[in-house]
């Protein structure tokens, strides 16, 4: 009896563990480490622009590694992780496995990954959303399956909210940084206020970067992706790369707003 109570407390102990390593192939599989470093890759590039605009040009190499900090895709992958860790767990972490390990799922993992990185040149871009212009309206089939797939997901109005919500967090970061002077109520109303300008630049982006994505794929592979997106599964992993993405851009919005301001006051120093 004593041997058994052991071996019963040995099993409790490891149980934590086995999930945690569930946790990690299932990052592995979903390649969470590449998707973060193109983002890092996304926040320097777009830094660029944060210091012509508004710190005159003058950050230098010193803004450049504080943007490359803030944009670290081992803290980017541990939140997610956390969040991932959390919804997921039992057979629909099981399931999602099995789905982006092989075939279809690992295609589309990477077919999403080569689209970000892609997308991120303002040429790919624009050409990607003139293609989406020329489709917008029409029955294209193509679109259809896109739409059911951002539908099935709710992708439109989940990344408008992030995407308000890391605007509201930078401008925290300002004012924390004493380079904005506005109360929360004040902030919030001024993020309010975008709200129509970034649902239709979100949902121009969206359609672009999925179109781009999926190009190579036949449209049995992407009807396999839209049934998996419907299950409980799919359902849960959506929620958690959501929440899990919507709290690192939130962290990350907040640090580079209030490392902006920091080094606005410094220069006026």
């Amino acid at each position: 009896m004593r041997t058994f109570i052991i071996a019963v407390g040995l099993w409790l102990l490891a149980l934590p563990v086995w999930a945690d390593a569930r946790t990690t192939v299932l990052v592995d599989v979903l390649r969470l480490g590449e998707l973060a470093e193109i983002l890092q890759r996304e926040g320097l590039e777009n830094a660029e622009q944060l210091d012509r605009d508004m710190l005159g040009g003058q950050g230098g190499p010193g803004w450049e590694l504080q943007v490359r900090a803030i944009y670290s895709p081992e803290r980017i992958v541990e939140t997610v992780r956390t969040a991932l860790q959390i919804a997921l767990m039992g057979q629909e972490r099981e399931d999602v496995i099995r789905f982006f390990a092989q075939g279809t799922g690992a295609q589309i993992i990477a077919l999403e990954n080569e689209a970000r990185a892609a997308i991120t040149d303002p040429e790919i871009e624009e050409a990607a959303r003139a293609r989406l212009s020329d489709l917008d309206g029409t029955a294209d089939a193509r679109l259809a399956q896109i739409t059911a797939l951002i539908d099935s997901g709710d992708m439109v109005e989940r990344n408008v909210a992030a995407a308000m919500n890391s605007n509201f967090q930078f401008m925290r970061g300002m004012s924390d940084g004493n380079a904005l002077q506005m109360t929360e109520a004040e902030m919030l109303a001024d993020v309010t206020q975008q709200h129509d300008a970034v649902s239709e630049d979100t949902r121009s982006w969206l359609y672009s970067y999925l179109a781009l994505a999926y190009s190579p794929l036949e449209d049995d592979a992407l009807e396999r992706y839209i049934a998996f997106s419907k299950t409980d599964a799919g359902r849960s992993l959506n929620s958690a790369l959501f929440d899990g993405f919507g709290a690192a851009y939130e962290d990350v919005s907040y640090a580079l707003g209030r490392a902006v301001a920091l080094n606005m006051v410094a220069e006026d120093l």
